[in-house]
């Protein structure tokens, strides 16, 4: 059986999965979820022509001559509008955020008058318009403000709550179920026993689930038997994905595929053409009518951590209806590469963005049994298959490690 390329394995999950149902969250739940519709403006900003300075409103042709004197009838303040009309030579006490009243066209700035009593002297001429915020000139109501599928940020926040939205629509989360799977597995902070190793996949890919704006469910550790297979497996329900690690390649105790299968899952595909990752498959099972994604990570930790970053995180991207382009930056060799094999090689590596084009630095061990590298790097440096030894300086395509 060929390994299918990694390109053509994303192309698949990414094909079969679509965007999840909406919800309305307050603004203070909003930062980090996913717009649901365009955001549109419910009124102007400013509501209203606004002063932009502590000073006098005033009429600018009362103060074209300079000195100007003129009589203050009134103050406006924040909330505290005047509702009169300015008359010539009339001037209204006015602070920063204050509406403009009316028969007002300009605002002199403190600094620029003496005060004594209700009589001012002003300074300095003042343009029509001068110090003004005009109604609207931020934005308008019915203005398209963020685009449907943003990732909200604490400023997409901030205008939504000026433009006069309590709550926003917002892309249901994902629920990513987790399951180890492995009879040599314990819970991380156990004793381990003879052949046994802590359990640490689960936690790492939690964290991956949350970063990329989906809820992790931990299902625990299923030992290698169908029968602890079926019960974990069958705890995964109501969960948009199933993500399990081990247990997906060809020998004896590799029954995870075989375990969902007969829990009706229909597996699309398996082993990839990449490393570290080759035992890795993809399906789907119907559950009381909705879809539930299968995808089985490898058990080794670095090989599940990086797998997770190239199909896990563009997959939740899908359910949440975000753009998800591989995000690969060309970087040039500060080291030279050996020639690469059959399968694409997704390398643990440094990036430099400090220069022009960045430059990037594989580490020269690439065992996928270091977990302390993979902590260390901030980058993957992805080699073609088959490609031939590259010298310092060579362009190569970087997925950063964001996770």
């Amino acid at each position: 059986m060929s390994l299918l390329l990694v390109t053509e394995a994303l192309k698949r999950i990414l094909d079969v999965a679509s965007t999840l149902e909406s919800e309305n969250v307050g603004l203070l739940q909003a930062r980090g979820r996913t717009l649901a519709a365009p955001l549109i403006s419910k009124l102007d900003n400013p509501p209203f022509d606004a002063s932009a300075m502590d000073g006098y409103a005033v009429r600018a042709d009362d103060v074209a001559s300079i000195p100007a004197s003129l009589t203050v009838i009134a103050e406006a303040g924040a909330g505290r509008p005047f509702t009169g009309s300015l008359g010539q030579g009339e001037a209204v006490r006015i602070f920063t955020g204050g509406r403009l009243p009316e028969g007002a066209d300009a605002i002199v700035i403190q600094e620029n008058v003496d005060a004594s009593g209700t009589a001012i002297t002003v300074r300095e001429t003042a343009a029509r318009g001068a110090n003004i915020r005009p109604k609207g000139e931020d934005f308008r109501k019915d203005d398209i403000l963020l685009e449907q599928g943003r990732c909200l940020t604490a400023r997409d926040v901030l205008i939504g709550a000026s433009s006069g939205h309590a709550e926003l629509p917002v892309v249901r989360k994902p629920v990513i179920a987790i399951l180890s799977t492995g009879d040599e597995l314990v819970p991380p902070g156990s004793p381990l026993g003879p052949g046994q190793i802590s359990a640490s996949n689960a936690y790492g890919l939690a964290a991956i689930v949350e970063a990329a704006g989906a809820e992790a469910r931990v299902l625990g550790i299923a030992r290698d038997t169908f029968a602890s297979l079926d019960e974990r497996i069958a705890a995964s329900d109501g969960a948009d994905i199933l993500v399990t690690s081990g247990g997906a390649s060809v020998g004896d105790h590799d029954l995870v595929r075989p375990a969902l299968e007969k829990a009706g899952a229909k597996l699309d595909f398996y082993k990839i053409a990449m490393r570290p990752g080759k035992p890795l498959f993809f399906g789907s099972r119907v559950q009381n009518g909705s879809t539930q994604h299968c995808l089985g990570l490898p058990g080794n930790p670095v090989s599940a951590m990086i797998c997770a970053r190239v199909f896990l995180v563009p997959l939740i991207g899908r359910l949440l209806g975000r753009e998800t382009p591989f995000q690969a930056l060309t970087a040039v060799l500060a080291e030279p590469l050996p020639a690469n094999g059959p399968r694409e090689h997704y390398m643990r590596g440094l990036l430099d963005m400090s220069e022009s084009p960045p430059r990037v630095v594989a580490f020269k061990s690439q065992d996928s049994g270091l977990i302390k590298s993979l902590q260390r790097a901030d980058c993957l440096v992805v080699i073609p298959a088959n490609t031939p030894a590259q010298p310092l300086g060579s362009p190569v395509k970087v997925l950063k490690l964001d996770i």
